[in-house]
């Protein structure tokens, strides 16, 4: 009696626990009534062991034996999973034991000391419910199953091992980013998806339209006045020209979402939906977004390596061997630099023969950026391009080069794009006629040097190409949780 008096007189302060840290274990402590995460039990298992908790996950694994049994429960909050052991002291122990891998349970018991090696902690249950079953005819089973099978069974992959670690990684990476920036004094720009700019050599778009698309075909023809935006609209390729305009105000801004590009391209470092980060920083030349470029790169990886242990460690171990080394490499050394021209002459004495046969003026192909990286053996800024093969904003320089740079990742070739934009109204307008493009379709952004505009210089990075780098993952599809690709649109 004196107990429950005791218990109900917390529950009446429960409002005085608000801003004390107990407050979030307040109704645990009382019977184990309430649902606790496995983060938290993980978090402040000292002050848990031996009191009586209740946690909700979904089978991992399960092993099965006459008297005693074990779950591996995960509820999704860390990357570790609890196990928790029953036996015949549990009324429905028989029954407990037909679950199926996969269901989800409900698991009220006594937190323990693990006698493991390598296992921190037990929950002996006393109690297990049934929340929600899970049929015989599951894809995903307590075994090893290929990433391309997986690929099959997107909506279900994240409940896998390996998926756990990247989609969290992905998490993580993106707050890294965000409080990069946040941090440094970035004013976060949403852009419109919806775009009449293709940014000029960005790659292809998808167009978009609200007509008949079979009356099109009859016809042949397409009648822009028809259109939603009476004009010809496309997904964005690139947020880089609005960055600009928000640099022309603000001077730091970024974007972060998500970019359309319709290569009809099948290679492991392409998908036709990704996420782009594209900072703009006026007064800015081309060393300085240099600087900042390596500066946050360095930043995201302290970050993870700091906050996603476990699931690095994890992949260390099955998918790429030193991972976690070559990361701690990355964020001690200074990232090279090195121009165009003096890439080409070293691809021109290397020792091996290339498909493609390295000369000035062509852009520098996969197996180029391969053997660059191998050959300094660091990620390198490759700067000074030749105009002819870059786009037409690009800072225009004396000796016929561009004031742009390409980042260079070992393993996964080019990350960043950047350069130091062209602020003269007269050099721009000239590239833009040079290219026969419709200066009308971009009259507002000539403008922008008219009204007070001054240099500015930004870069974009291929989220899904950093996180390739930085969980070792091999296939741009596998770092995303839904890839879209060339017939593939699923889920």
């Amino acid at each position: 009696m004196e107990e429950d008096n005791n218990n109900n007189n917390n529950y009446i302060n429960e409002k005085n626990y608000k801003t004390d840290i107990s407050y979030k274990y307040l109704k645990i402590y009382l019977k184990g009534k309430n649902n606790m995460e496995i983060k938290k039990v993980y978090d402040d298992y000292k002050s848990l062991i031996e009191k009586e908790i209740t946690i909700k996950g979904w089978i991992r694994k399960h092993r099965k034996q006459k008297e005693i049994s074990f779950i591996e429960l995960s509820d999704g909050t860390c990357f570790k999973k609890l196990q928790v052991i029953y036996d015949k002291s549990i009324k429905n122990y028989d029954s407990i034991t037909k679950i199926h891998f996969g269901s989800a349970l409900k698991v009220t018991g006594i937190l323990k000391l693990s006698p493991v090696k390598d296992q921190l902690i037990e929950l002996h249950a006393k109690k297990v419910e049934l929340l929600a079953d899970c049929s015989e005819d599951y894809p995903i089973q307590p075994k090893p199953h290929s990433r391309e099978f997986l690929r099959e069974e997107a909506y279900l992959r994240p409940r896998t091992t390996l998926f756990q670690a990247v989609f969290r990684i992905r998490s993580i990476t993106a707050m890294a980013i965000h409080k990069y920036f946040q941090d440094n004094g970035y004013i976060y720009l949403q852009a419109p998806i919806f775009t009449a700019s293709d940014c000029e050599g960005a790659g292809e778009m998808f167009q978009v339209t609200t007509q008949d698309l079979e009356k099109i075909a009859k016809t042949g023809k397409v009648d822009y006045t028809k259109e939603y935006f009476q004009k010809k609209v496309g997904l964005s390729v690139s947020t880089q020209f609005e960055a600009e305009t928000f640099a022309q105000a603000f001077t730091k801004t970024y974007t972060f979402g998500p970019t359309f590009r319709a290569d009809p391209s099948h290679t492991p470092y392409h998908i036709a939906e990704f996420w782009q980060i594209e900072p703009e920083v006026a007064f800015c030349d081309l060393e300085g977004i240099m600087d900042i470029a390596e500066e946050l790169m360095k930043y995201v990886i302290k970050y993870v390596l700091k906050h996603a242990k476990e699931e690095l460690e994890f992949l260390d171990k099955y998918i790429e061997k030193d991972l976690l080394k070559k990361l701690k490499k990355v964020t001690k050394e200074s990232f090279k630099r090195v121009t165009y021209k003096e890439c080409i002459e070293i691809l021109k004495k290397a020792p091996k023969k290339f498909v493609f046969e390295p000369k000035y003026g062509s852009d520098i192909a996969k197996e180029h950026e391969k053997y660059l990286t191998e050959y300094f053996n660091c990620p390198m800024f490759i700067i000074n391009w030749p105009k002819e093969i870059k786009a037409f904003y690009m800072k225009h320089l004396e000796d016929g080069t561009v004031a742009g740079a390409d980042l260079e990742l070992p393993g996964i070739g080019e990350v960043f794009g950047m350069s130091q934009r062209e602020d003269d109204y007269d050099t721009l307008l000239k590239a833009m006629q040079k290219r026969n493009m419709k200066i009308e379709d971009y009259s507002w952004y000539l403008k922008l040097r008219k009204y007070g505009g001054v240099q500015t210089s930004g870069f974009g990075i291929g989220f899904e190409r950093l996180l390739m780098y930085i969980t070792g993952i091999e296939n741009i599809k596998d770092v995303i949780p839904y890839p879209r690709s060339v017939s593939n649109c699923e889920f």
